[in-house]
C-alpha cells in the first residue's frame, strides 16, 4: 500500500512540475544570431560573448527585471511590461525571441518590439544557455 501511494503522489508531482530544458550547449552556438545585437559582459567587465550594442547586455538576464540594465533606451512596450511586473525566467525568454512584438502585447506592454529578429526554434536552449551565464 504505502508503495502505490508513494508511485501515485511521484506521478502526479511529476505531471504538475512545469518541464523546461533547454540545452546551453546548444544555446551558446544558437547566440552567434544574437550577438549582432547582444554582448554578454560580466559585471567586472570580461567579456563572455563579444558582440553588438544595439540591444542590452544579457549577462545575468534570468532573475532579472525586464528594461532594467541602466543606460539602455528600451521601448514603451518592453517598458510596459517592466512595470506590469515581469522579470525574465528561461520559459519567458524561450517564449520572447519567438515573437517579441507578440510577447509584449501579452505580457503587459503593447506595440512593437525593438528586437525584430524572431527564432522559431531553439529558444529554450538560447534560455538554458542564458541561465548558464550569471554572477
Amino acid at each position: 500500500m504505502k508503495t502505490s501511494l508513494f508511485a501515485t503522489l511521484a506521478a502526479s508531482l511529476t505531471i504538475a512540475a512545469p518541464a523546461f530544458a533547454g540545452d546551453p550547449e546548444a544555446g551558446a552556438k544558437l547566440f552567434s544570431k544574437c550577438k549582432a545585437c547582444h554582448t554578454i559582459t560580466a559585471d567586472d567587465g570580461t567579456v563572455i560573448q563579444k558582440g553588438g550594442k544595439v540591444g542590452p547586455n544579457l549577462y545575468g538576464v534570468v532573475g532579472r527585471p525586464a528594461a532594467s540594465v541602466d543606460g539602455f533606451k528600451y521601448g514603451d512596450g518592453i517598458t510596459r511590461a517592466k512595470d506590469a511586473g515581469l522579470v525574465w525566467d528561461e520559459p519567458l525568454i524561450a517564449e520572447y525571441v519567438q515573437d517579441p512584438t507578440k510577447f509584449i502585447d501579452t505580457h503587459g506592454g503593447e506595440g512593437a518590439s525593438k528586437m525584430t529578429f524572431k527564432l522559431p526554434k531553439g529558444g529554450e536552449d538560447i534560455a538554458a544557455y542564458l541561465a548558464s551565464v550569471k554572477p
